[in-house]
């Protein structure tokens, strides 16, 4: 594929053959994803590739767990929930895919299910979690630097003809996790990614959610008109 291909095509796939995904590719993709900018080459990022028995626990876990009301324990920091034109776009996506699933608003059955697909990482047959070195917690630069190899991964995968969704759903609750995936105690988990074969008859993997347009999110100075 072509750069733009790349980007104007890609969207986060939520529904995933069953097809295995060879190791060699997924460590192709990584080593890609591993040429983003770092701050100062710091190159904080880690990742833990789960399959198999390993990540039906994790699954397992983390949805019974949910299920049953124990509180969420993401490590890395959660912030305010959205409001104003931020929620109103949160919002605009789940009525897109609400839409695209056929799950009616009042649906609660269909709508809690839509949930659980998530703690179980959509079903993917692949889950990359992403961490960073603890050593630097609280360092300004590392969120920005794992967001671009994330960024970078995804983008990789689906010039490879993967999809994936990044997501936090799959790491709500952390000892899960750390349990099943053997993290090592100097990473703090920070973000999970399902990877796999799209299903391209999964509904929701055709919504395409919106941009603001440029005009909107850039200020220009110095520029002639």
């Amino acid at each position: 594929m072509q750069f733009d291909d790349v980007i104007l095509g890609r969207r986060s796939i939520r529904g995933y053959k069953p097809d295995p995904v060879p190791r060699a590719l997924i460590e192709e993709i990584i080593g890609l994803a591993m040429r983003a900018p770092s701050s100062m080459n710091s190159q904080p990022w880690n990742f833990y590739v789960i399959t198999g028995e390993p990540l039906n626990r994790i699954r397992a876990g983390n949805t019974e767990r949910m299920v049953a009301g124990v509180p969420q324990s993401r490590e890395f920091r959660i912030g305010q929930p959205f409001a104003g034109v931020h929620r109103e776009r949160q919002v605009q996506v789940a009525k897109q895919l609400f839409s695209a699933m056929g799950i009616a608003r009042d649906d609660k059955d269909k709508r809690q299910d839509w949930v659980l697909r998530g703690f179980r990482q959509f079903d993917a047959p692949v889950c990359i979690i992403v961490t960073y070195d603890r050593a630097l917690d609280g360092s300004d630069d590392t969120p920005f630097d794992c967001g671009a190899v994330t960024n970078a991964l995804v983008n990789a995968a689906w010039s490879r003809g993967l999809g994936a969704v990044i997501n936090s759903q799959g790491i709500m609750q952390s000892p899960v996790v750390r349990e099943h995936a053997g993290i090592a105690d100097d990473q703090v988990i920070m973000k999970s990614i399902a990877l796999g074969w799209p299903d391209h008859d999964f509904p929701a993997n055709a919504v395409v959610s919106e941009r603001k347009p440029v005009r909107e999110a850039t200020v220009f100075v110095g520029f002639e008109d």
